[in-house]
């Protein structure tokens, strides 16, 4: 009867991942209804009946193979409509799409609706034959929450026109629709003033001086981003963040002078940008001027824009700003008052596999959809610490997985919790919805991640199928170098001084025993305590004898912090050790040595993403692989914020891919 129930939950998945691949295919984010129909459209000579995108639909058409013929009875035909009742929320983006075999028709209340069913139906494009077709399909689709963004920290770290361009076109295509710019920092201005030049010197920059935006630059990005169906939201942080501010001009912003010259540069950044929202900051800052705030507000809305502010921040009253941007645990939304969520959405201190989990099972700022009060979520990079290169900011914050991440979560809405049950924690359980879930969404990213982000630094590949057994912790009383009866046989359970410690599973490519913001957020530990070993093993079958790579670190480094680098031969600074087929698997030569921390001072190849693969050999049939993961003190003189965890997993020799044709089994057991 068992093996029975097992073939009978076997073919139930396979017929429920047929199901998933045939009638929705691999739509992201998911949209909110969808009926297939068994026609197909093919595009071939195609009459366009559009009242509004007419050149963007005529580059969508040739794009795929199409021709434009007035003549043709094809016909793709949008209509602006008054109303889509099917849409409950933020119908200024809702579009109704429905594909026949002669006709693909498109209902929308706005341009931007239309946008967005372009983007669903070039997801729903096959070019696979001679000619592009699209499998007959009703759609009617809406935004859970109205903001979906990303902000970049240029302010500290300038990123390229062509690489902001190249996010912008790539993200808008998953209904990303916010770009948040943060243009002022302590090191610098970037953005260029024509009425006070000496902003810009490379004399009041500490870092990347002579980098900074042309007025001319900001204005294409504003319409550059307007044509991918986004909004730019500018930052001017005021008045803390401010040193290049004081550097130039001799005065604090909120003094009497430095209000004047802020109000002169406001007025030109608000001339600069045709947008209706401006960001003022006012996080991480002791205001001595209480007429400070109010007076910049009432100041930037009397110039036609809507401020934004963090919050923490200012504190405000309802009416008094118009929306704020939560950020940190301490973040709190408002009643009366729109809110963005960016609370636990900073890249900059995400791993490569395990926080993916508990952003894409979150909840946006715990609500299930969003309301006048919760406007949705951004995803911030901050990059504290000097990165080198600018390729390694998107590839070691797990940019574009993240963003195809949160793309779906904002638009579908739900999630199942606030990381505060299972946390980053996949539910290692075949029969558990959220492990469903997130295997569904997985398979889906990787096939963009093949299909459309080719040649983009796009470090993730598939962790689902990677199953450990991980040990309870033993107390090693700070000695990280204590060997553990784990180390002499795999078993289990273990006695061990008198006290049973057990074994449990664990599924994912990258585990945290304790989460970088401690308790704060659940890990495999749900309470880890310092001065403990742990043990992870799993058993890895390969078909044949192969040298593959390895993705494998213990210490994920943040981009904010000023951390040293390990030491030379060591993984970390807590003893961490791995074993393949018992031979241990050393560290790689660390690139950088330096031994005083400076946050200008950018690490090199700690992060596994950031260095190519180690090359290492897999036996034909079962390979044994065995982590000692020991921790002393969650924050050390090397390593502000300890990192309890691991990365561990087989892949390409190019990191392109993950090996395939491997079981990971920590009982051997070739399903």
């Amino acid at each position: 009867m068992k093996g029975l129930y097992f073939l009978y939950f076997y073919l139930c998945c396979l017929l429920f991942a047929c199901h998933m691949q045939a009638s929705e295919y691999y739509l992201l984010p998911r949209p909110q209804k969808f009926t297939e129909e068994r026609s197909h459209f093919v595009l071939d000579k195609t009459r366009l009946d559009t009242p509004v995108l007419q050149d963007e639909w005529e580059c969508f058409i040739s794009e795929l193979g199409g021709r434009i013929d007035r003549r043709s009875a094809a016909v793709i035909e949008v209509k602006l409509v008054e109303s889509l009742d099917e849409a409950p929320l933020n119908r200024d983006e809702a579009y109704k799409l429905k594909v026949m075999a002669k006709k693909i028709s498109i209902e929308a209340m706005s341009e931007r609706g239309v946008y967005w069913a372009m983007q669903t139906l070039r997801q729903l494009a096959d070019s696979s034959g001679k000619k592009t077709t699209f499998q007959g399909c009703t759609i009617t689709d809406w935004p859970a929450f109205r903001i979906r963004g990303f902000m970049h920290d240029v302010g500290r770290t300038y990123i390229s026109m062509g690489e902001l361009k190249r996010e912008i076109t790539m993200l808008s295509r998953f209904k990303i629709n916010v770009f948040h710019w943060h243009l002022t920092e302590n090191q610098s201005w970037r953005l260029e003033s024509k009425i006070f030049p000496m902003l810009n010197d490379s004399a009041n920059t500490t870092r990347m001086p002579g980098k900074y935006y042309t007025q001319a630059e900001a204005k294409e990005l504003v319409a550059f981003c307007k044509a991918h169906g986004m909004l730019l939201i500018p930052e001017i942080d005021m008045p803390g963040h401010s040193a290049a501010f004081m550097r130039t001009f001799r005065h604090d912003m909120q003094s009497p002078e430095g209000m004047k010259i802020l109000k002169l540069l406001v007025e030109e950044v608000c001339e600069t940008f045709d947008v209706p929202y401006l960001h003022i900051g006012t996080d991480e800052v002791k205001i001595t001027n209480p007429q400070f705030v109010p007076e910049m507000v009432a100041f930037i809305r009397a110039l036609g824009k809507k401020a934004i502010s963090w919050n923490p921040g200012w504190h405000y009253q309802t009416g008094e700003i118009d929306m704020t941007h939560l950020w940190s645990s301490r973040g709190k939304a408002q009643k009366g008052i729109p809110a963005i969520d960016s609370r636990l959405h900073y890249l900059n201190h995400f791993d490569t596999f395990g926080d993916i989990i508990g952003l894409y099972n979150s909840h946006i700022c715990d609500v299930e959809q969003g309301n006048d009060d919760i406007a949705g979520a951004i995803l911030a990079v901050w990059n504290d610490r000097c990165v080198n290169k600018e390729e390694n900011i998107i590839r070691e914050n797990g940019f574009y997985p993240n963003m195809l991440a949160i793309a779906e979560r904002a638009w579908l809405g739900g999630g199942t919790e606030y990381f505060d049950k299972n946390g980053t924690i996949l539910p290692p359980d075949k029969n558990n919805a959220t492990y469903h879930s997130f295997v569904d969404f997985e398979e889906r990213m990787l096939w963009y991640k093949e299909h459309l982000f080719r040649g983009y630094p796009f470090a993730y590949v598939k962790q689902t199928n990677v199953w450990w057994k991980i040990t309870d912790a033993f107390p090693n009383e700070g000695d990280l170098t204590r060997v553990f009866p784990p180390e002499r046989k795999l078993q289990d359970s273990y006695q061990y001084n008198g006290k049973k410690y057990d074994t449990h599973l664990a599924v994912g490519a990258g585990i945290y025993l304790r989460h970088v913001w401690g308790t704060f957020v659940p890990t495999f530990y749900k309470d880890p305590k310092e001065n403990h070993t742990a043990y992870a093993y799993t058993y890895v079958y390969s078909p044949q004898e192969q040298t593959v790579g390895l993705w494998a670190e213990f210490q994920n480094y943040g981009r904010s912090e000023a951390d040293l680098p390990p030491l030379p031969g060591k993984w970390d600074y807590k003893e961490s050790r791995i074993w393949l087929n018992e031979e241990e698997v050393l560290p790689p030569v660390w690139t950088a040595t330096h031994r005083i921390k400076n946050p200008e001072t950018p690490l090199g190849n700690e992060n596994c993403v950031s260095r190519p693969p180690l090359s290492v050999q897999l036996h034909k049939g079962w390979n044994k692989v065995l982590l000692k993961l020991p921790v002393g003190k969650f924050t050390l003189p090397e390593v502000r914020l300890v990192k309890w965890m691991f990365t561990v997993v087989f892949v390409t020799l190019d990191g392109e891919k993950a090996v395939d044709g491997l079981i990971y089994s920590p009982d051997k057991k070739l399903e």
